[in-house]
């Protein structure tokens, strides 16, 4: 179940960055009405805050999650303990 668990945290980080990514691409920044009533509107900075925020922290997150991933690789690979999951 742990494992099902963090594979749904994983896709769902994903596709948060992915969104984060895309959503400069999706609207037209220099037409203000193409995101007025967007989340966060109507200003340009608060709809990509609310779009994009979410994204940079599971970015932030996952990279932290794919560090500690690999020290406890490392470290089982050179004959040290496995902490405990």
């Amino acid at each position: 179940m742990k494992k099902a668990l963090g594979a749904v945290g994983i896709l769902f980080g994903l596709y948060l960055v992915v969104r984060a990514v895309a959503e400069p691409f999706v609207i037209d920044m220099s037409d203000p009405a193409t995101y007025r009533q967007d989340w966060g509107g109507p200003s340009l900075a608060g709809v990509l805050l609310v779009h994009c925020g979410p994204g940079v922290v599971s970015a932030v997150l996952l990279a932290l999650a794919a560090r500690a991933w690999w020290r406890r690789r490392a470290a089982v690979g050179r004959g040290g303990r496995r902490p405990p999951s």
